[in-house]
């Protein structure tokens, strides 16, 4: 039987304490093995502890679009921010980016920053390294975040291109518009990560199973489709695992004031469709159909 390593990456750690302890729970669960931290998060220190005594395994999600930056310079009079002082947000980095508003070298400055913080924060470099709402795939960004990642010798990262996604048809068609621009980026950013020696795992999933849209079923089916479409293309070495990265986002909802990174929490960290994941990815069901499948939990560590 195939053999699959599967690394469950809880997103978004350090967002808020609630945020936290969902992950923390999903963990000690079996149900996620891996996380991702948000240097700026406002429960950023108390997640590294978590990771620390838990032993999770922990890498950056390097933010440049939500919340304020962590270098200091960068906190007043710089391209990365709006009027209000804060990062320009999800869709608000978008159109600066596009308006060519952006200044590279902060751009450079700010994830150089995030990377010595996260190395501050948990004593060692991150593994791995993505981007919050995936800004590390945009254009002129990528080539930067793959120099950052280069020069700190961080091997892994994600390349949000999903298998099947366009036969989803419960994504509603502005979100659906949002992802197949992410998928564009990402795969005009293949070759720039391939050149500066950056690995990622053969499959991702995650857009088609976020918040409302998880359920065993789907996240069943996502597998099973990526695994058939990667397989097809050429015969694996024999011996050779499939990887796959499977991005969620669990934990209990944020009530605010508390959270967010530097702006308070967000509607979707306050939503029930944290909760959904979380109780999702426990379930039991879940966890027998990966041992019946040969798909073994770790983190990126273990690639």
């Amino acid at each position: 039987m195939l053999q699959v390593k599967l690394i469950v990456t809880g997103d978004d750690f350090g967002y808020c304490p609630r945020r936290n302890q969902g992950i923390v729970d999903c963990f000690l669960a079996g149900a996620v093995s891996n996380v991702s931290l948000l240097v700026n998060g406002s429960a950023a220190a108390d997640a590294a502890k978590l990771a620390r005594r838990y032993n999770i395994p922990i890498g950056l999600h390097a933010n440049l679009s939500e919340g304020s930056p962590v270098c200091e310079v960068l906190r007043t009079n710089s391209s990365l921010l709006n009027q209000d002082g804060f990062f320009h947000g999800k869709m608000g980095f978008r159109t600066a980016l596009s308006k060519g508003l952006l200044n590279m070298s902060e751009v450079k400055q700010e994830l150089k920053a995030q990377v010595e913080l996260f190395r501050e924060l948990t004593g060692h470099l991150p593994p791995h390294m993505d981007g919050h709402q995936h800004v590390h795939v945009l254009p002129e960004v990528r080539h930067v975040f793959a120099e950052v990642l280069e020069e700190y010798g961080i091997k892994y990262t994600r390349v949000p291109i999903e298998p099947g996604l366009h036969s989803c048809d419960w994504i509603p068609p502005a979100l659906m518009d949002f992802y197949l621009g992410v998928e564009e980026d990402s795969f005009n950013t293949v070759d720039v990560f391939t050149r500066h020696g950056i690995r990622w795992p053969d499959i991702y999933i995650g857009l088609s199973t976020m918040g409302k849209n998880m359920s065993v079923g789907n996240i069943w089916s996502a597998i099973d489709t990526a695994i058939v479409e990667f397989t097809s293309k050429e015969p694996l070495p024999q011996g050779r695992a499939v990887t796959i990265e499977l991005m969620v986002h669990p934990g209990y909802p944020s009530v605010p004031p508390v959270g967010g990174c530097g702006e308070g929490p967000d509607d979707f960290s306050q939503s029930w469709e944290r909760l959904h994941e979380l109780q999702t990815l426990i379930k039991p069901e879940l966890q027998s159909h990966y041992k019946t499948r040969n798909i073994q939990l770790c983190s990126f560590k273990d690639l």
